[in-house]
């Protein structure tokens, strides 16, 4: 439930994601910002340079320098510091496949000597490499730089993309036209000339743009691709996150979450619990439900509870609701006993989900659940190296090979389609596991982009509806609803599929497409009640509020959950949690809330 057009993926398993910018923004800026030196340095960090190398850059060349300028300048610095030294192992290795020296030490440089696989995976990034060894490296490369970025119904960028495979028009070297077209998509200078830089001149803008997206959303799977309840962190790991902690505050570190992860109780799970103590100011009219990303920045969900009258938060992997994992945590005043489950249930397994797959799954991918839905999908390249892959090996493959595709499958949520060939999950397929009903985002002028990132946003409605339950038998007659951050209307969709019906929705939603999407959604199930359309929390002013409610008769929810951008374990910039500039919206519900609360008590309703 995006407040702005950055997009910032929901969340959870295989990765933890804590969403990041996955497409560019809706409206290309008029013209390219110049970064801050701030968000160069942190750029420059992320890329692996040393803090030394950059300091040393920017004194040399002015902290105004052209971002190449610094890039090329600290790269000679690692070589100069790395070719006075004796050749190490590794960088006999990589000579022996046929990588330039000065790229193999410049790598070396910034993933480190033990770092294999992002060595390997930052030399065939940067240099020409046969499909065959793509192949043949296949087992060992960490894939972060294959996403789909765009497809061809996709109007705006129509001119660039013509097809997933197909290369892009006027793209070639010769014309010089790249800087200029990923700035007119919506990139800025800076990611611009990094993906220019680390990628070379000679390839398409298609896959510069794919590059950038895969650099903006890489570290979200960090967190996502590891699921707490069932790995620990490796040596390696341990090792990356140390390094980080020199530039992350404590502050930085992740809420410890329930295990499992199942909240008050949920439909397929012992432990149900039916009784919990709410502090007295809590239990007033109206009702609350407020969601966000569960693995949020130490703290910040004791500020969420402190601001929402000190209710706990309810952490809920939805995972063990349906087939596909989404880590959230939801502060609420509703009752817990008399939960039930929305009808017809949601398809716990994969297989029930997507019983055409059962055909061609193999024996030894034993995933039964998928992970949170991304905002993104893996690209046409990657799962053609799957299939080359394991082609390349008659009958049961190797455990290397069956690792590398088993790691993607999970990073990607790929499902198998024929034999040897996995597949991103389809918007429609989304729609199916998010309890959406089909076709819920199609058409109506939204690109299947679109629809992606606005499936990654969403509620997953079977959750929301298992806890919105109680709610029926409290209002027969029907429900007024304040939606707050409504995004394609999960909640809508929970309270119509639980048969309650809506007599009032004052929704307020920021993007325009998801605006249509709950406007058609109203049309096409005959809704009765009044939905009236709002665009930024922002400019519902509180007396527009308290107007609202003396015309419907107050709110009986409140319900929403405002932008994780800043809460995100993938944004390493801005990670700053709710005093961000979009998370701190979330003082706008709580603003929202407490006028309604205060408006209920003078208008006398319980």
């Amino acid at each position: 439930m995006a407040q702005d057009s950055t997009d910032w993926n929901s969340d959870d398993d295989f990765f933890q994601i804590d969403n990041y910018q996955s497409t560019p923004p809706s409206s290309p800026p008029a013209a390219a910002a110049a970064p801050s030196s701030d968000e160069l340095f942190a750029t420059l960090i992320d890329m692996g340079f040393s803090p030394e190398n950059i300091a040393r850059a920017i004194e040399e060349h002015g902290p105004n320098a052209d971002t190449l300028v610094l890039i090329d300048a600290i790269s000679k610095y690692s070589v100069n510091c790395e070719a006075s030294s004796s050749k190490s192992k590794t960088i006999d290795h990589f000579l022996a496949m046929g990588f330039e020296e000065e790229k193999v030490i410049k790598a070396i440089h910034e993933h480190g000597e033990d770092n294999i696989e992002e060595i390997a995976n930052a030399l065939l990034i940067s240099s020409p490499v046969s499909d065959d060894a793509k192949v043949d490296a296949a087992p060992v490369i960490k894939e972060e730089d294959d996403f789909e970025w765009s497809e061809g119904d996709d109007e705006k960028y129509a001119d660039f993309f013509s097809s997933d495979d197909e290369r892009v028009p006027n793209s070639s070297p010769e014309n010089g036209n790249q800087l200029r077209s990923l700035k007119n998509m919506g990139f800025s200078e800076l990611e611009a000339s990094l993906a220019i830089e680390r990628c070379g001149k000679d390839v398409s803008v298609g896959d510069l743009a794919d590059f950038i997206c895969a650099a903006q959303i890489a570290r979200e799977f960090d967190e996502f691709h590891a699921d707490p309840e069932e790995q620990k962190p490796t040596v390696k790991k341990r090792r990356m996150e140390s390094r980080r902690e020199s530039r992350s505050s404590a502050d930085d570190e992740p809420l410890r979450l329930p295990n499992p992860m199942i909240g008050f109780g949920v439909p397929n799970e012992p432990g149900l619990i039916t009784q919990r103590s709410l502090p007295a100011i809590a239990e007033r009219a109206p009702f609350f439900y407020y969601e966000n990303v569960a693995l949020a920045p130490k703290g910040v969900w004791d500020t969420i509870s402190r601001h929402l009258y000190d209710v706990p938060p309810e952490f809920v992997d939805s995972k063990y609701i349906c087939a596909a994992a989404r880590k959230r945590g939801y502060v609420h005043n509703l009752p817990i006993s008399g939960r039930y489950q929305v009808q017809p249930p949601p398809k716990y397994t994969i297989s029930e989900a997507f019983p055409l797959t059962k055909k061609w799954w193999p024996s030894w991918d034993k995933r039964t659940k998928l992970n949170c839905i991304l905002t993104v999908n893996a690209s046409a390249q990657l799962t053609n190296r799957i299939r080359h892959a394991l082609e390349a090996h008659p009958g049961e493959p190797p455990e290397s090979a069956k690792k590398y595709v088993i790691d993607q499958c999970k990073k990607w949520n790929l499902v198998w389609v024929g034999k040897n060939k996995a597949a991103p999950l389809e918007p429609d397929e989304m729609e199916t596991l998010l309890g959406f009903p089909r076709n819920h985002t199609r058409g109506g002028g939204m690109s299947r982009t679109e629809r992606l990132k606005s499936l990654g946003n969403s509620f997953q409605v079977d959750t929301v509806a298992y806890h919105l339950s109680v709610l029926k038998p409290l209002f027969p007659f029907g429900i007024n609803v304040l939606s707050l951050f409504t995004g394609i209307g999960g909640a809508e969709v929970a309270l119509h599929r639980l048969q309650i019906p809506m007599k009032t929705v004052v929704s307020v939603e920021i993007s325009a497409v998801n605006r249509n999407i709950l406007k058609d959604f109203w049309e096409q199930t005959n809704q009765k009640g009044d939905l009236i359309e709002f665009e930024d929390v922002q400019d519902l002013s509180n007396e527009k509020i308290v107007e609202l409610m003396k015309r419907f008769g107050g709110f009986d929810l409140v319900i929403g959950g405002s932008p994780c951008n800043n809460l995100a374990g993938g944004n390493r910039v801005s990670r700053s949690g709710l005093e961000g500039e979009q998370s701190s919206l979330f003082f706008e519900y709580c603003r929202i809330l407490e006028v309604v609360r205060e408006t209920t008590r003078k208008m006398g309703r319980s």
